[in-house]
């Protein structure tokens, strides 16, 4: 099977960002869910935040992707939304890519024997999501929820650079956003 193109969404496999952690006094730490326990996710706001989803609506995708991912223990991870000139940094410093992506994951890399739930970090571009959603005729809100489940997907270890491993994740993407009843985004 081949695999489906798609828009380019990036896992940089480092040490969870110094410059999201340097950020960290502005994140907005959401109330963990005690009666599901699966997720805490630290919300950090580059851009204005009108037009942009709720802070409860990324939690819900975050939880979404831990389920679909069949991860029952805690997790708790940070997502920064930022824009374009950040986005670029972010994506040339730890890819050596100098444009703006849409998502970048930084996996926590914790010392053996520290035993948190922190799986780490996601760097979500507004700009690039927004005009990507444009492109692709897709309302904005199902591109968030996608590229939100879709980096979750990296910090718990999937990743598509083969195409055993693409055709793996986006079938797993497709059934998480079904159940959140959103379209195929491969289609």
């Amino acid at each position: 099977m081949t695999r489906r193109s798609h828009s380019p969404v990036a896992a940089a496999s480092v040490a969870t960002s110094p410059s999201l952690k340097a950020k960290a006094s502005r994140l907005k730490s959401l109330p963990q869910k005690r009666e599901r326990g699966v997720a805490q996710v630290h919300l950090g706001y580059a851009v204005p935040r009108a037009g942009l989803p709720s802070a409860v609506s990324f939690r819900r995708w975050v939880e979404a992707a831990l389920h679909g991912a069949r991860r029952r223990k805690p997790a708790e991870l940070a997502i920064r939304i930022v824009d374009a000139d950040e986005g670029r940094a972010l994506n040339r410093d730890y890819r050596g890519k100098d444009y703006a992506t849409n998502v970048l994951s930084f996996p926590a890399e914790l010392p053996p024997g520290v035993a948190l739930p922190l799986i780490g970090d996601l760097a979500i571009c507004a700009p690039v999501v927004l005009r990507e959603a444009a492109e692709q005729g897709k309302a904005a809100r199902d591109h968030w929820a996608h590229l939100t489940v879709h980096g979750v997907l990296h910090l718990l270890g999937y990743d598509h650079i083969e195409d055993g491993e693409a055709e793996a994740m986006e079938a797993l993407e497709t059934r998480i956003l079904a159940r959140l009843g959103i379209a195929d985004p491969y289609a």
